[in-house]
């Protein structure tokens, strides 16, 4: 039975409480009006000033939702002229009427590449907020964040008058391959370095290059997810490798996989520093152009109690190790600029691989930070928050030994950005992050970090984000609730 204009307001019911908002609410209520009949083919509905007072609503969101109705066909909208429905519910409307009618929706067909992301969980389905001591974040409070925008906007202006280039900026590779050089011992060139929107994205343009289905790829145990989440994502068997004091340990006798994947300056999570001879054994172990090594230095910046052991790829003299890295920890995280320093004899083939995907970073936030770097300004930044993390890393060891010494052993790691506190009694660190969240203190279960069966029950504990007021107030926070 069609609808009189003056009852249509009286068939929609819009929740302003919910966090969908108007707009999407009310078009969707129109839809389904016009999806089932209710709204026949050429129906002339109300305006939208006088639909906007029926409803009590400001007239932009209806003339939204009538926008959005036009650009999908079901109305026909022009100045001046109330909208007109332009089809049947009958014929229009199957995919509406099974959604309005409570139907279920036929599954989706997905890639296995998108099945096997799902069944990884990574990125996380559900991100805790950003409190303390949430682990993984620097403190972006303390970026010299005008020195910044100066750059940014100076950069900016200048793109309209820069002519297309290359997609990685030589101006920051160059600037880049240097700082690598000094501060880590990378050895490498402009022309190996990619540019790209994160870390993450390094290990996704790794996995499509170099893993085919079947290839066997280790990781560390517990390590980070995100590592293998790419790595299975594109076919490949992904086995744990067991840890012990110095991070990662090689299995003597066992066959080389197609890659490894390690975080050797802070094993993630742990934060423990492989040793010189660990890393060189790793070297002898791996077949040149038979087996890769991912070398992930995600917060390789900070190092507190001695000098930084020369990252992995600097002693590799047979092009086997890819370096990645992220600005994201030692700046601000919204930055989104990863690099990937790639072996000289696969730099062309990736950078076709990186434009092909589209995994390509702002041309003026690139030249924005190439002028950060040239002028001092990201090592001055680096040597303040420095000791700023050093003292607050101090900080929450202490206070984890005086207020929850009997529950938990911390791991005080030589550098890095977060802890791990193991429990010294039973293995309901998932319960105990669950309790801990909802009392106001966000932390991570040492066991949701293992590729199989958790062998290693903890909580792990951010540092570098948290004044050291806020880890204290944290730290009572915990021990009420243990």
């Amino acid at each position: 039975m069609p609808v009189l204009d003056g009852m249509i307001s009286a068939l929609i019911d819009l929740n302003r409480s919910d966090d969908e908002g108007l707009v999407p609410q009310l078009t969707s209520q129109l839809r389904s009006l016009i999806a089932t009949g209710r709204l026949g083919k050429g129906h002339v509905l109300p305006s939208s000033r006088r639909l906007a007072i029926d409803l009590g609503v400001s007239r932009n969101t209806v003339t939204y939702a009538f926008e959005q109705l036009a650009a999908e066909g079901y109305l026909a909208a022009s100045a001046g002229r109330r909208p007109v429905v332009m089809v049947d519910g009958g014929a229009h409307g199957d995919g509406v009427e099974a959604v309005v009618s409570g139907a279920r929706p036929a599954r989706p067909t997905l890639s296995p590449w998108a099945m096997k992301l799902k069944q990884a969980d990574w990125p996380l389905s559900y991100q805790a907020p950003l409190k303390p001591l949430r682990p993984g974040h620097g403190d972006a409070r303390e970026f010299p964040n005008e020195v910044w925008a100066r750059c940014l906007r100076r950069n900016a202006v200048l793109a309209a008058r820069r002519e297309i280039g290359p997609v990685n900026r030589p101006r920051l590779c160059e600037a880049l391959a240097h700082h690598l050089a000094t501060s880590r011992g990378v050895r490498a060139t402009a022309d190996q370095i990619l540019i790209l929107p994160s870390a993450q994205a390094a290990l996704t343009l790794i996995a499509a290059v170099v893993i085919a289905p079947g290839d066997e790829v280790r990781v560390e145990d517990p390590g980070y997810p995100g590592a293998a989440a790419a790595f299975h994502a594109s076919g490949a068997r992904v086995t744990g490798m067991r840890l012990d004091e110095q991070g990662m340990r090689w299995t003597s006798g066992s066959a080389a996989p197609k890659l490894i994947f390690m975080t050797p300056s802070h094993q993630h999570p742990t934060g423990r520093l492989m040793s010189l001879a660990r890393r060189n054994e790793f070297l002898r172990a791996s077949r040149p152009g038979k087996t890769w090594i991912v070398e992930d230095d995600y917060d390789g910046e900070f190092h507190y109690d001695s000098r930084p052991v020369p990252a992995l790829q600097g002693l590799d003299s047979h092009g086997r190790v890819f370096y990645v890295g992220t600005f994201s920890k030692a700046m601000t995280s919204d930055i989104r600029l990863g690099y990937l320093v790639v072996p000289p004899a696969l730099a062309g083939t990736f950078e076709i691989a990186q434009r092909h995907i589209g995994l390509i970073a702002s041309s003026h936030i690139q030249e924005a930070l190439a002028e950060f770097i040239a002028d001092g300004h990201f090592l001055a930044h680096l040597r303040r928050v420095r000791r700023l993390y050093h003292a607050r890393r101090d900080h929450l060891a202490e206070g984890l030994q005086r207020h929850l010494g009997e529950v938990l052993a911390a791991e005080v790691p030589s550098g890095g950005i977060q802890l791990v506190a193991r429990l010294k009694r039973g293995r309901a660190d998932r319960a105990a992050v669950e309790r801990l969240i909802e009392a106001g203190v966000v932390t991570r279960a040492l066991s949701s970090l293992a590729l199989g069966k958790p062998r290693d029950h903890g909580l792990l504990l951010g540092f570098a984000a948290w004044r050291e007021s806020e880890i204290s107030a944290a730290l009572r926070t915990m021990a009420s609730c243990f």
